[in-house]
């Protein structure tokens, strides 16, 4: 009987089609992972597709070809949208001042912020604040 349940595949085990899915699954797992910021004081610690292919012990160019060939988008374009989408929900729904959100999202100025958030969007991140929700 032990024989037959070691063989069996467990019910919460994750199966993928490929190495492609799983390794596509594990980044978009630990991006999410890095999310809601909290605090100003902890900011992101994973900021670029290396930093996430250290943490998963992958070379980099394997992980941007794996995540490209699942989602048919590069790992960067993942980690922009979803700073982009933390940066809105952070300015829309806390006080904290842009300056902190930068800092918590990783970002060395609160220029290099502004700069990045404009490129994205469109938009400043003062007047996304103001806009009604």
């Amino acid at each position: 009987m032990h024989e037959a349940m070691k063989m069996q595949p467990s019910e919460n085990f994750d199966q993928h089609k490929n190495a492609a899915y799983r390794v596509a699954a594990v980044f978009m797992e630990l991006l999410e992972r890095q999310f809601p910021v909290e605090s100003p004081n902890k900011p992101l610690q994973l900021k670029t597709a290396q930093d996430y292919a250290q943490n998963l012990a992958l070379h980099v160019n394997y992980l941007n070809r794996m995540v490209k060939e699942v989602t048919g988008r590069p790992t960067s374009a993942h980690i922009a949208e979803r700073i982009i989408s933390e940066a809105k929900a952070l300015l829309q729904h806390t006080d904290w001042n842009i300056a902190d959100i930068a800092y918590a999202l990783g970002f060395e100025y609160p220029s290099y912020f502004n700069n990045y958030f404009k490129r994205m969007t469109g938009t400043n991140p003062s007047s996304l604040r103001t806009m009604e929700v």
